[in-house]
């Protein structure tokens, strides 16, 4: 291992004037030499410093770390995600003047570092070789309404941590969000006014992502997604993932834009939600590997396959050739009559019905969120409530592994046309413990796709979480419906006004179709078991 120079503050001039402060460090007696540039809005210290920073030094290579715009030093004030395209473009330009640049470079980082790795990889030049981005995507937008719906505490506890860090709390802004979050939205109040009981003051990018919902033609999110030019990406990437991150279906968009251009990408996906510490050793074992490879041109200590897979349920690896894993089938279980599941179709009943009450809004536990522990909990306390319906399948004969992508069908009719629709899959052990596998949900108008058809009836569909899971022998499949999840999103108040305005709320009488000619089902990735 080398020895390591380190320079700090190194002024970074912007386009417009302002200085981004950067650290360098450097292997000793290395000259001229490849470059991994990290750029951050969390500092670029601690943790960062050493890992980061010396970590892939010691390997022979020039590691920049800078702070974000309006942070740690840096000028400015933070406009999260709406800068990071022009101020990593000129950190590029500023980065190819130094004397030990050595020609080219990579870029890392996991979440928000890896969001500013996308904002520039498309207009990087050939002189970028590799990306190595982890829980992350090219665009946050479709996070924060997940399925049309706010997604309310990972939206406010990230709010709520940058502008605590903005503010010199440093570390202890992290350990601090997630509770001020959680007292905020079980406060009652609207959602406009949360952050000022999560913060003591407006937040700004909160009250952005209140006023400017999920639809892509919105000018604010011009500036602000990159996916459609994931494909134009010529740069080597590398991504990991975890089954509980809230970022992984967006990063699964990623990957699919780089195969459908000819693109070989590496991903890893492992048990891990987003702020878990157990993905910090694979994260900068693959990362070195990488860039041994893409930078240094030692490709050894590359696996075969560019797919590797946690198993849960099975708990195993598996390394694949691309994903959706090949030889999996699609296949249907439909919600039955007595509330059972299963793969014959459904016969001719009567609708469930459930009621949403936005005054008393459906709970959720466990599930993917920014700042929270997402790994699966025991869900017999929700599945006790009346607003939730509950569809289990008989105990299993055999081992079961569903690898890919979920989704499901389902045909409902809501007394309010404005309506939330969610879902959740579990694992139900034999001694009845009930473990969520993935969720998805889907906000719902009069008007659209899944607009009212005939008597009032409508197909919706939900994307859930994508899952490598192995149902065990003896273990039921379960699913539940509801009509909400908070406050993971925001509760939907039934009458179509926009998430800051407030006032009254109308509960919502829902049912739920499963006849022959209404067949609601979800849809599960069915691969032979192995091992």
């Amino acid at each position: 291992m080398r020895r390591v120079r380190l320079q700090r503050d190194l002024p970074v001039p912007m386009p417009d004037g302002v200085r981004l402060l950067a650290d360098h460090y450097a292997p000793a007696g290395a000259g001229r030499a490849p470059v991994v540039l990290v750029r951050s809005p969390y500092g670029r210290r601690g943790l960062f410093g050493f890992m980061y920073g010396r970590g892939f030094a010691r390997q022979g290579l020039h590691v920049v770390i800078q702070s974000c715009r309006g942070g740690f030093g840096s000028g400015g004030i933070l406009d999260p995600l709406g800068d990071e395209h022009e101020d990593g473009l000129a950190t590029i330009a500023w980065l190819r003047e130094q004397p030990w640049y050595g020609g080219s470079f990579a870029m890392f980082g996991p979440s928000y570092l890896g969001y500013t790795q996308w904002a520039v990889a498309p207009y990087a030049g050939p002189e970028l070789k590799a990306l190595a981005t982890q829980i992350t995507a090219s665009q946050f937008r479709d996070a924060a309404y997940v399925g049309g719906a706010f997604a309310l505490e990972s939206a406010l506890s990230w709010t709520t941590l940058t502008d605590g860090m903005s503010r010199r709390l440093g570390g202890a802004a992290a350990l601090t969000a997630p509770r001020s979050t959680r007292r905020a939205v079980l406060s009652g109040r609207p959602v406009a006014e949360l952050d000022l009981l999560s913060a003591g003051h407006p937040l700004p990018f909160f009250q952005d992502l209140v006023a400017h919902h999920a639809d892509p033609a919105v000018p604010y999110w011009d500036k602000r997604d990159f996916s459609p030019k994931v494909g134009e990406v010529d740069a080597a990437v590398t991504m990991l993932g975890g089954w509980y991150d809230v970022f992984l279906p967006w990063q699964l968009q990623d990957y699919a834009a780089l195969r459908r251009a000819g693109r070989r990408p590496y991903l890893t996906i492992g048990p891990w939600y987003h702020i878990d510490a157990r993905h910090a050793r694979p994260t900068m074992a693959e990362a070195s590997a990488w860039f041994r490879a893409h930078l240094l041109g030692d490709p050894s200590r590359l696996r075969p396959d560019p797919v590797r897979l946690y198993v849960t349920g099975a708990e195993e690896w598996r390394d694949y050739p691309d994903w959706p894993v090949p030889g999996v089938r699609e296949r249907r279980w439909h919600l039955q009559h007595g509330f059972g599941l299963g793969e014959d179709g459904p016969q001719e009943a009567d609708p469930d019905r459930f009621r949403y009450d936005p005054a008393r809004p459906t709970p959720v536990i466990g599930g993917p969120v920014l700042l929270g522990d997402s790994r699966p909990r025991d869900q017999r306390r929700l599945e006790q409530r009346r607003d939730v319906l509950v569809y289990s399948s008989p105990a299993l004969r055999a081992d079961m592994e569903m690898i890919g992508p979920v989704r499901a069908e389902l045909f409902v009719r809501s007394s309010t046309p404005y309506v939330d629709v969610v879902v959740r899959v579990c694992d139900v052990a034999p001694d009845g413990r009930s473990l969520n596998v993935c969720e998805g949900v889907r906000r719902l108008g009069p008007a659209g796709p899944a607009g009212p058809g005939p008597e009032g009836v409508r197909r919706a569909e939900i994307d859930l979480w994508p899952i490598a899971h192995r149902f065990r022998r003896g273990h039921r499949v379960r699913v539940h419906v509801a009509a909400g999840a908070y406050p993971t999103i925001a509760r939907n108040p039934g009458t179509g006004d926009p998430l800051a305005a407030g006032g009254p709320m109308v509960p919502a009488d829902v049912e739920v179709f499963h006849s022959p000619g209404l067949p609601s089902a979800v849809v599960l990735p069915l691969c032979a078991p192995q091992g």
